[in-house]
């Protein structure tokens, strides 16, 4: 942010981190709730959703609610919590910005109490409804049963959502696109 603003843009870019900040938290809340009516709140309409182990890739609200609505088909109660929401906004349009955030999450997926470490990498788009995500990508550190935590978290292979032991998504995987969008934050 250069130091040449105006105090009403400084206040504005104020503004923009806080109400990204309750969008980031909101996501939470639609979950938990399974509210897909407020996918609207969330997501613009041409949003993307994907996830590192490529499990989840759709566009656009229908289709991001139809993959919603299949996971809570397979879930029961989920909690998820927000540690860390760190946007970044674009330079070039005040309109855009990404964010990396970290959360975790408490769930029963197939009858099974599990525990997720979560990191989210998001794109978020001003519309005239207000901060939206148009994109979101969500890795896992560790997808297991809160039962094999202690054994599990000293793999390598501490993704269990899908039955089979799976390399986390980080740092066992990390891809070199994921570490040059995760440096963006150190500068940023």
């Amino acid at each position: 942010m250069s130091t040449q603003q105006t105090i009403e843009q400084r206040l504005r870019r104020i503004e923009d981190r806080l109400a990204i900040h309750d969008l980031v938290h909101l996501y939470g809340f639609v979950m938990d709730e399974r509210d897909l009516t407020g996918l609207d709140s969330l997501f613009t309409e041409d949003a993307h959703l994907g996830s590192d182990d490529g499990v989840f890739d759709a566009t656009g609200l229908d289709e991001i609610a139809r993959v919603y609505q299949a996971r809570f088909d397979a879930l029961g109660p989920t909690h998820h919590f927000v540690h860390s929401v760190i946007p970044r906004f674009d330079d070039g349009d005040p309109d855009v910005a990404r964010g990396l955030v970290s959360g975790h999450a408490e769930l029963v997926r197939q009858g099974e109490t599990m525990v997720v470490a979560l990191r989210y990498r998001d794109v978020y788009r001003r519309t005239e409804r207000g901060w939206r995500i148009a994109d979101r990508v969500m890795g896992y550190m560790y997808y297991l049963p809160v039962t094999q935590y202690a054994e599990v978290l000293k793999t390598e292979n501490r993704s269990l959502v899908y039955g089979d032991p799976r390399p986390a998504d980080w740092p066992s995987v990390l891809h070199g696109h994921d570490l040059d969008w995760l440096r963006a934050f150190y500068t940023g």
